[in-house]
């Protein structure tokens, strides 16, 4: 299996990994009073997941043969971004969830890039769309999919800070 191929299952492992984390820190959560609100709308971020990898293998390995060159440039970024992802759950350690879950008179997370940015984690998962499809020269696909987590992100903050705030 070559470099392109690995970095691909990587991905995939890496995905699953975190929904691993996440629904042990739902079960954590829910046993210690949380709640969970706003789930109408989880699915889309299925679809959009699921969508973006098969996009990336039909793109790149079923059209194109899956012969490409990896930039230096687009692999940094891509490893930059890696970090401020694990920064992100890390932060939030048993709070991280990829279900909005309120957790009744628990202050905010206000460390780590939480200080600075009041959602960082949708942010790197945006330019993740399109740093990983170029990586892999897709680039049908890292032009839809990160307008695609924008348009779900419209429904997704909004609900956040309704549930955030008490008002769900």
């Amino acid at each position: 299996m070559d470099v392109t191929m690995w970095l691909l299952l990587f991905l995939i492992l890496q995905r699953l990994a975190e929904l691993a984390i996440a629904q042990s820190n739902k079960k954590w959560m829910i046993k210690h009073g949380a709640v969970e609100v706003e789930s109408s709308h989880y699915y889309l971020f299925i679809v959009l997941h699921t969508g973006f990898f098969l996009s990336i293998i039909v793109e790149s390995f079923l059209l194109k043969g899956g012969e490409f060159n990896f930039s230096p440039v687009l692999l940094a970024v891509f490893l930059l971004l890696q970090f401020f992802r694990i920064w992100c759950i890390a932060s939030l350690g048993r709070k991280w969830n990829t279900k909005i879950l309120v957790l009744p008179e628990v202050p905010l997370v206000a460390k780590g890039p939480y200080r600075f940015v009041k959602h960082p984690n949708y942010l790197i998962v945006f330019f993740e769309l399109l740093i990983i499809p170029l990586l892999f020269e897709a680039y049908v696909t890292a032009l839809i999919f990160p307008v695609l987590h924008y348009l779900v992100l419209k429904i997704r903050i909004p609900a956040e800070e309704r549930a955030l705030s008490g008002k769900f």
